[in-house]
This record gives structure tokens, sequence and C-alpha cells, in this order.
């Protein structure tokens, strides 16, 4: 497996399990809430269920948000999600971590490419992740939930970042963690990079066609600069 690194142009990011460590921030949640009963597990130690258990729900989570724009509700989903945020009754919004090493590679990567953002969470909320970790003026455009009829799997989110960054689709690389992003990329003609650092699994990445598999996204840089 390897990529075309004289095509690329532009660089397109997922953000969950790609630039932020969302699904270890959740293992370590769930992990958390089972210390009570702790001597049910082995060593008493409630980690390894704790991940198995989220690497469970991704999978279907994962299918409900493409299901979900194959039924054209997606949109919906969003405006809903946005209902609730301004009556309060998310909270506090969710505190995010980046991935060990990201903050660095996205130094090293930023001068030579324009970056851009594809992800499945509403406009506020990675608006909000870019001014919390300070990047926003990293990225030159962002595809969130809304900004195209269809999100990922579909190529509609490539494509625009694309056209937003003056490239062709298939001088584009699109690095992420799951199916849903390698698919994306795909369907659009752009080479992929499925990376380990969130739930995706290495098998499953490549069936999907991944060109590349790293470890994690840090590890971009030393692909793309030598």
């Amino acid at each position: 497996m390897a990529i075309d690194i004289s095509r690329i142009r532009a660089l397109c990011f997922d953000v969950d399990g790609t630039l932020i460590d969302t699904d270890n921030l959740a293992v370590h949640k769930l992990a958390r809430l089972l210390r009570p009963v702790k001597f049910l597990f082995p060593h008493k130690n409630p980690h390894p269920f704790a991940r198995r258990l989220v690497m469970f729900t991704e999978t279907p989570g994962n299918m409900f948000f493409g299901m979900a724009d194959r039924l054209r509700i997606n949109r919906l989903l969003v405006h809903l999600g946005n209902f609730t945020y301004r009556l309060g009754l998310h909270g506090k919004p969710a505190s995010s971590v980046l991935v060990p090493g990201v903050r660095r590679m996205l130094g090293l990567v930023g001068p030579r490419y324009p970056l851009s953002i594809i992800t499945a969470r509403n406009e506020r909320t990675v608006r909000q992740f870019l001014e919390n970790h300070d990047l926003t003026g990293s990225f030159k455009c962002v595809a969130h939930a809304m900004t195209c009829r269809h999100t990922k799997p579909f190529p509609d989110p490539v494509l625009w970042v694309a056209a937003q960054m003056g490239v062709s689709p298939e001088q584009c690389l699109v690095i992420g963690d799951t199916t849903l992003d390698i698919c994306s990329g795909k369907s659009a003609g752009a080479q992929t990079v499925g990376v380990l650092c969130g739930f995706g699994e290495e098998d499953e990445l490549r069936r999907a066609g991944a060109d590349l598999i790293l470890p994690s996204t840090a590890n971009l840089a030393e692909v793309l600069i030598r």
C-alpha cells in the first residue's frame, strides 16, 4: 500500500478519532463509571471492557449517520441538535484532546499544503473545536454536516473542499479513521489514508480501499516530508 505523493496538492482531515482523541476519551469516561463494580472484571480493571464496548458502538454509529444521509434526514438531525443546544439541554460543551503529535504534524504540513476539514459535526461544534485549540487559521475551509447535500460516505464534501482549495479531487489526500472517510475519498477520486488512532480497524480500512494506513495521524508528516 502506498500513495503517490507527487499527486497531492491538498489535505482533507476528519475530526473525531483523526485530529481529536475522541474515542479514548469515551473509553476513559466509561471506565470511570464502571469503577464501582471493578470487582466484576479481570484484575479489577474495567478499561479493556470499556474499550471493547465503545469499539462495538462505533460501527453502528457510523452506519446510523450513513443511513440518515440516505434517508435525507441528516439535516433534520443537525437542526434538532442545534435547537437543543440553544435550549441548554446539552450542558457544557465536551472538552477535547488532540491526538498526540497532531499539532506538530499540522505545523509541518501546513506550509506545504492547503488544509481542510470534512466532518459530520455541525458547524457550531467544529468551529468550537478549532477555537479551543487555536487552529482556526490552520484550515482553509471546513465541510460540516450541512455544507453539502450529502455527507460522508458520499463524495460531495470532498468535491466541495477541493473546489474551495482550488485543486481537483484527484489531487486531494483524505485522512480519516473510519470506512466512511475512506469511501468518501475514494468515491471522489482522491487518495486516502486510514489512521488507527481512532476506532477504525486495519482490516476494514484496507477493505474500504485505503491507499495507506498509519498508526496515527501524527505520522503523516513523516510520509509527506522527506
